[in-house]
């Protein structure tokens, strides 16, 4: 059980938390160069954020489909950020979670570290009954994947992974209005669909009880 140091920062800025992640990535790099290895310092946040539409390293600005001024309207900012993946949305009721973590001390690789990300997402929801699963060619977690008419995403992952040191993470939409995505691309992608646990289950979410399961979810996994 890799026992994580979970901190919940409650609602906070997203460029704020940006920085913070920026700050405990620092003192995770220095740690293992310090011990010319590996580094044992985990953390793990878990936070919402205010409106906020990011768009990855890799992305298009294309994906975003709105203009400033009314961006402004409602109520949203815009960052480009230094993760991968494309444009993505936070806001209230939607849980993200930042593991800054050093994969060589868990001996495993990007492509694993992200699996295992989906993996606790997976186990996560199936909790409330839900069925989630990978889609061929994309990243996160989906319900009715290998269906086009019905795949939608629950969650969106994108990582930074520096001297194997990982920071950004998942946004997993709990209580997420999900009307700000009708100003994107989610992840760039145009035909599929978003969702909540609200949504499937038909009823607002406990999001304390949400960020317990993610917890052990994750502990269990690693």
């Amino acid at each position: 059980m890799a026992n994580f140091e979970y901190e919940d920062i409650g609602i906070k800025d997203y460029k704020e938390c940006w920085d913070y992640q920026e700050e405990i990535l620092a003192k995770v790099q220095a740690d293992k160069k310090a011990k010319n290895g590996s580094s044992d310092l985990n953390r793990f946040l878990l936070v919402e954020h205010p409106h906020v539409y990011t768009l990855g390293k890799s992305g298009d600005e294309h994906n975003l489909l709105i203009h400033e001024d009314f961006m402004k309207k409602i109520d949203a900012t815009y960052y480009k950020i230094n993760r991968g993946g494309d444009i993505t949305y936070h806001g209230p009721g939607q849980l993200v979670g930042y593991p800054i973590i050093d994969l060589e001390h868990y001996k495993i690789g990007v492509r694993e570290y992200i699996e295992k990300m989906e993996d606790a997402i997976i186990a996560t929801i199936a909790e409330y009954g839900l069925v989630g699963s990978r889609k061929e060619g994309a990243t996160g977690v989906w319900l009715d994947a290998e269906i086009p008419a019905k795949s939608r995403k629950i969650c969106a992952i994108g990582v930074r992974v520096s001297r194997y040191v990982t920071m950004h993470g998942f946004a997993l939409n709990v209580n997420t209005d999900l009307r700000y995505f009708n100003y994107i691309n989610p992840c760039g992608f145009i035909t599929y669909g978003v969702t909540s646990l609200e949504k499937e289950m038909g009823k607002k979410m406990d999001m304390q009880e949400v960020k317990k399961i993610v917890m052990q979810k994750f502990n269990d996994i690693y």
